[in-house]
Formats: C-alpha cells, sequence, structure tokens
C-alpha cells in the first residue's frame, strides 16, 4: 500500500504539505499547482487513504448518507446522485443511499444511517416544493436537493424554474413563432406558477402581448389529449412550450391527425430531456435539460464545507452541463438549466443529440 511518504518523496514536497493537498486544504499553505501535481502524483502512484486511521485522527468517518423519498426509482435519480457521489468522491467522502416510502420508513432508514455514524444527509425530493427535513435531522449537518426548505437555517438548491420557462419561450419567440401556446400542469405543482411566470416574462420583455386562451392546465391522457386538441381547434398555435417532455406527446399527436409536422409547421420545446421520449418521437423535441446531476454534485460539496466547517476551492469537474453555483449563494440557490437543441422547432436545425 502506497504511503503518504511515498507520494511526498515522488511529488518532492513535504508530508504536511501532502496531507493538505490530499484533503482539500492547500488554500493559504500550499501553492494550487503543487498542490495539483500531489494529487495527480497520489492517483498515479494508487494511493488510497486509510479511513478507519483518518476517522480516529478527525472524529469524522468521512461517509455522508443520501436519503431519496422516490428519487431513486425515477429515471432522473441516477445523474443526481451520480452528481453527489463525484462531489464526495473527490473531497474524500464515500455516499451511503438509502430510499424511503413513508414517515415510518424514513425514520428507519435515518436511524440506520446514524448508527453508521455518517457525518452529514442529503435529502432529495423528486420535484421542486416547498418541503422540511425530518426533525431527526434538525441538528444535522443536512442539504436539501430538488425542494425549497421551509427552515432557512437548511440550505437548500433547486432549479430555476422562472429561467426555465423564460428561456424556452425566448427560444421559441427568436425562432419567428407567433402563436406560441403553453402546455402546462393541473397539478398546483410549484414548478408550474414557476414555468408560467417565465413565459409570461418572455412575452413582456419580447414586447409581445400575452393571449391567455394560449395557456392551457392539462392532465394525464383522454382528457389532456382533447384539451390540446381543442386548443389547436381555438387558436391555432405555430408554437408549444410543454411543462415537461411528456406532455409534448399531445401535440405531436395532434399535429399529425391534422397532417402539420414538427420541426416545419409546429414548433415544440419540453422540459425534462426525457431518455425514452428522445429515442422515441421524431423528430426528437428541443428540450431544456433539470440540472439533477449539477443539484447532487453542489448538494455533497455544500455539505462537506459545513461537516469540516470551511471553503472549498473551486469546483473542477467537466462533467456538469450547466454552471455550479457558489457555495456561499444564498438559498435556496437557483441553478440554470441547460437548452439542448433538437429538431422540434422550425427554423432551428438539430445540434445537440
Amino acid at each position: 500500500m502506497t504511503t503518504i511518504k511515498e507520494v511526498a518523496k515522488a511529488a518532492g514536497a513535504s508530508v504536511t504539505a501532502v496531507s493538505m493537498a490530499l484533503n482539500h486544504r492547500e488554500d493559504g499553505h500550499v501553492k494550487k499547482e503543487l498542490a495539483e501535481h500531489i494529487r495527480e502524483t497520489a492517483r498515479e502512484m494508487g494511493y488510497r487513504p486509510n479511513p478507519l486511521a483518518r476517522s480516529l485522527r478527525t472524529s469524522r468517518t468521512h461517509t455522508i448518507g443520501f436519503i431519496s423519498e422516490e428519487i431513486a426509482t425515477t429515471p432522473y435519480a441516477g445523474e443526481m446522485i451520480l452528481g453527489a457521489q463525484d462531489a464526495a468522491s473527490e473531497l474524500g467522502y464515500m455516499m451511503l443511499l438509502v430510499n424511503t416510502d413513508g414517515e415510518a420508513d424514513e425514520a428507519s432508514e435515518i436511524a440506520a444511517l446514524k448508527r453508521y455514524g455518517v457525518d452529514g444527509y442529503l435529502y432529495a425530493k423528486m420535484y421542486d416544493r416547498i418541503s422540511s427535513v425530518p426533525q431527526s435531522l434538525a441538528r444535522e449537518h443536512t442539504v436539501l436537493i430538488d425542494a425549497t426548505s421551509s427552515d432557512k437555517r437548511v440550505p437548500c438548491i433547486v432549479p430555476d424554474e422562472v429561467a426555465t420557462g423564460y428561456d424556452a419561450t425566448t427560444y421559441l419567440i427568436n425562432s419567428g413563432a407567433k402563436r406560441i401556446a403553453y402546455i402546462g400542469c393541473n397539478e398546483g405543482l410549484l414548478a408550474e406558477s414557476l414555468r408560467l411566470k417565465g413565459y409570461q416574462k418572455a412575452f413582456k420583455d419580447a414586447g409581445r402581448h400575452i393571449d391567455p386562451d394560449l395557456v392551457v392546465g392539462v392532465g394525464k391522457n383522454g382528457g389532456a389529449l382533447q384539451a390540446v386538441s381543442d386548443l389547436f381547434e381555438r387558436k391555432h398555435p405555430d408554437a408549444f412550450f410543454c411543462f415537461n417532455d411528456a406532455r409534448t406527446w399531445y401535440v405531436y399527436q395532434c399535429a399529425a391527425q391534422r397532417d402539420l409536422e414538427i420541426g416545419r409547421d409546429i414548433s415544440v420545446v419540453g422540459i425534462d430531456n426525457n431518455r425514452i421520449i428522445a429515442e422515441t418521437f421524431e423528430p426528437q423535441p428541443t428540450t431544456i435539460a433539470l440540472p439533477h446531476y449539477e443539484m447532487g454534485y453542489w448538494g455533497a460539496r455544500k455539505l462537506v464545507s459545513m461537516i469540516e466547517n470551511r471553503d472549498l476551492a473551486p469546483a473542477n469537474s467537466e462533467k456538469p452541463a450547466a454552471e455550479i453555483p457558489a457555495l456561499d449563494a444564498p438559498s435556496p440557490v437557483h441553478i440554470r438549466c441547460t437548452l439542448l437543441e433538437r429538431g422540434s422547432v422550425a427554423g432551428r436545425g438539430s445540434m445537440t443529440a
């Protein structure tokens, strides 16, 4: 097993400098270039820290718990979990994942994580809402992911839903669309009102009149298809911004029934970057990808900064598609989403698969 002393000798640095660099504590003590050289040398030598020895020195286990409510069973969970795991690994932490279903189950899973001695908790929801962490975590280092905290003491990160609606609508306006409809959600979700606000703001900033009859909230299946079909007949939209990719199906179906071609006669932008829809629909819908990886990545870094009570060096991962916010940004932290151009908008060729 490679030791710190061996890494220090190979890197031409002191043991103290190596320890600081490997624990990402080099700020103000070790030059950035040397710290990066030390970490690269350690990787090449296959150095692995001894977690037991480190926990004895620091009174920490260097593990964090990821508590998910349904998240682990949704299509988007993998990216959020991967983002958190990548950040934790970069900072020398291991992550334990539990999935909960109901308050009793949640309480038992949190108790299990406490028995393992985790240093802090990521508490994740499957969509943005006003939420609170369980009372059992009230005195623990905790970060809320993909939900807006009801307790200002608990930092949280959410997608910038207003910007999402704004960016999607502005993209359609800039494509030359004249009658842009919004196919919303009638389930009373927080994201619904915020995305609609972004849609309205885009019209205002463009100096365009908002026709309220172009806005419909729909549920699922037959009733939703009929509502979109009625909108086609009443207002003849030439573009649609949909609350999510799933709702773009109703537009595709109604267009096909009228011999209208998506990407030529009708433009469509959705939200979610749903892989199944992207691989099934032709043309693939232009969409806005929600920042699941980035929220998980930011959440883990924020949690470690709380556990260790220190600032962290700026994130250097190349994986995030959206910009990672500063760790000291005021909560709730909003992260802007990424628009993926495909083939469903007239006058806009497919640029991103």
